[in-house]
């Protein structure tokens, strides 16, 4: 048992679990005039203020809490999860930035220019600046955080992003298949035998994910599902990048291969739609509680598969569950590429995360309450469903069931918003609204290193 608090004065508090004065049906697990008790890094009780005494006595075993916190009639809500980052890179790509929105195309091939810069970074760089970036996403309520590899693309380069990654997150992808380099211009099956072999060797100690850009300039269908299926094979869950910059077969590819996630489903075929929604076992949405130990889609469906453990198991010894759709509004606002159409994706039934996808190119942002805003007003996600989607179907989508809830037994990640309501996420967009954060229990600074 570790130091306790009790966060007392919630005026809204968003638990995506079942609980003490959550309505049936209500899949956020909304409750008003809540408190929140923290026991080390674990959440001990959540529930009406009124029931407060009681259930804080029950889990102290009628011991007092060791500090009591007034939120002062701040809205409540567990910690960001954001499934999709590219945070180990050097330089940053504002000219390119700058032209797009003169009128120049988004292009895969801009990644090459991260490449090199990142290539010449020392490992000190490249530490100093992925801290920077986990700083700023955790003033902004991210507690979760997942990011790859991708930008050294030789088998070097590589093995060093994804242990430099480790070092601030389990939650490390291994993307050798984001770009052919330079180098390998025209022998892009032969790059992918590289990735295949000694840079897959080299990586995967450090990483728990592998993933493929399949997308017209960059893999082919069968050069992604070759990556997928070796990274799978040493051990590694499946994630995979389709159907950004046009449409393709990646989606489906994704579900065949039991792949987590699929990210950005930008240009989605009715074929995709169904595969993702028949992925997992009943409605999908945010309709229903997510408990430890449940994998739950939002429309209260248990993925196939069932229990997922803490960290969560990946692969064949878990079973299958089903595959997320994670969305990254950040990049359409970015680029100006029309946005994902969530409303349809909702409609039939697919789980959906939101992400970042925070990278020196298509998405330089780390904010996951800008991403809320946008999901809410260019992607017709309403803010219980975009809430939901960027703390527990993050979660899903990165196969854990401790995070993205507030509820006994999870990790004790919890953010209180300078308003009373979490509607603010996209009534205010651009205002600071995160007044606190608790990452494992600890409270963190409200503002990022320098």
């Amino acid at each position: 048992m570790g130091r306790t608090t009790l966060v007392t004065g919630i005026a809204e508090l968003t638990t995506n679990a079942a609980g003490p004065g959550t309505r049936d049906g209500d899949p956020t697990g909304l409750v008003a005039d809540a408190a929140v008790l923290l026991d080390g890094d674990r959440v001990a009780w959540a529930g009406p203020e009124r029931e407060a005494r009681d259930g804080v006595g029950h889990a102290l075993g009628g011991r007092p809490p060791d500090a009591t916190v007034d939120a002062g009639g701040r809205a409540a809500l567990p910690g960001f999860v954001d499934p999709h980052t590219h945070l180990v890179f050097a330089g940053d790509r504002a000219g390119e930035f700058e032209a797009r929105m003169a009128g120049t195309p988004y292009a895969a091939g801009g990644i090459r220019t991260t490449v090199a810069a990142t290539r010449a970074a020392s490992d000190d760089a490249l530490r100093a600046g992925l801290a920077r970036h986990v700083a700023q996403a955790l003033a902004q309520g991210t507690t979760t955080i997942e990011t790859k590899s991708g930008y050294g693309l030789t088998v070097e380069d590589e093995a060093r992003a994804v242990r430099i990654a480790r070092e601030v997150t389990d939650e490390v992808t291994f993307l050798g298949a984001h770009v052919v380099p330079p180098e390998a211009a025209g022998r892009a099956d032969e790059y992918v035998d590289l990735v295949c072999g000694d840079m897959l060797a080299a990586c995967a100690p450090h990483a728990r994910w592998v993933d493929a850009f399949c997308e017209t300039g960059a893999f082919t269908p069968d050069q992604t599902r070759r990556v997928l299926e070796a990274g799978a094979a040493a051990g590694l869950g499946v994630r995979v990048h389709a159907s950004q910059l046009g449409p393709g077969d990646g989606v489906r590819l994704a579900v065949e291969l039991d792949a987590a996630s699929v990210d950005h489903c930008t240009y989605l075929a009715p074929a995709d739609v169904e595969a993702l929604a028949g992925s997992w076992d009943g409605a999908a949405g945010p309709g229903g509680a997510v408990e430890p130990g449940r994998a739950v889609g939002p429309g209260g469906a248990v993925g196939r598969g069932g229990a997922v453990g803490r960290g969560g198991a990946v692969g064949p010894v878990a079973g299958r569950r089903g595959t997320v759709a994670t969305l990254l509004p950040g990049v359409e606002f970015s680029t100006r590429q029309p946005y994902p159409d969530a409303r349809r994706l909702l409609d039939a039934g697919v789980v959906l995360a939101l992400a970042s996808d925070c990278n020196p190119g298509s998405s330089y942002t780390s904010s996951m309450p800008l991403c809320v805003a946008l999901a809410v007003r260019e992607m017709r996600m309403t803010v219980a469903e975009a809430v939901w989607a960027a703390t527990a179907g993050g979660a899903l989508a990165l196969r854990r069931d401790d995070v993205g809830l507030l509820a006994p037994g999870a990790r004790a990640d919890l953010v209180l918003l300078d308003a009373p309501s979490r509607v603010h996420l996209a009534y205010r967009p651009g205002v600071p609204l995160v007044a606190a954060v608790w990452q494992s229990g600890v409270r963190v600074p409200p503002t990022p290193a320098p």
